[in-house]
This record gives structure tokens, sequence and C-alpha cells, in this order.
């Protein structure tokens, strides 16, 4: 017996319906559509402060959440962290030129990964 004889094609198709895109999704939900709103703060914040970072140090910083109180930085180590903080001022005073209002920046290493 040949293993050709055996041998079966066959087309599935999925279970589950189609999912819609997360954006879209996102823009449909008030809570879903705020969350969205923050990341894209968080990340403009980072994208506005990162040519203000040694170059040396940019690669070892991510943003974190935006709240109420302030935005947060994410260093990879204490001595990144230690220099965010001497950067704080001037990272803040970046972000009114820009126009994103933020009233705080907070640094934590980022623990983990």
């Amino acid at each position: 017996m040949s293993a050709s004889r055996y041998t079966r094609t066959a087309t599935y198709k999925p279970m589950t319906p189609d999912v819609p895109q997360v954006t879209s999704a996102m823009g449909r939900s008030n809570q879903l559509a705020s969350l969205m709103q923050r990341l894209q703060m968080s990340q403009a914040c980072l994208e506005a402060v990162r040519v203000f970072l040694p170059p040396a140090m940019a690669p070892y910083v991510k943003a974190g959440p935006v709240d109420d109180e302030g935005w947060t930085l994410l260093a990879a180590n204490a001595a990144v962290s230690a220099k965010l903080r001497q950067l704080q001022p001037r990272l803040i005073e970046v972000l009114a030129k820009k126009g994103l209002k933020v009233n705080a920046i907070r640094v934590r290493v980022q623990t983990g990964r």
C-alpha cells in the first residue's frame, strides 16, 4: 500500500467569525478609545523627548503609561533611571513646547524582561 492512497487534501474554514481590527474595535468603545488616546499620547511624548536623550541611552528608554498625574518613562536599569531624573526638568520643558501637556514625569526601572 502506498502512502499517497491515504493522503487527503481538505480545505478547512475557520470556526471563528472575522475579528474586527483592534483599532476599529477601540474606536467603538469609549473606554478602549480612551486607552488608545493615552497610548498615542505616551508614544508622542517619547518621540518628542527622544531627540534630547543622549544617543547611547535612547534605546534603553521606553514609554510608560500616561494618566492624570503625569507620564511614566521606563528605564532599562538604575543608571539610565538616574540620568532621566537629571533630565526631567528639560524633558518637561520640551513636552510643553511641543504642546504635550504633562503634569510630571515619573521614572521607573523596568523589571522583568
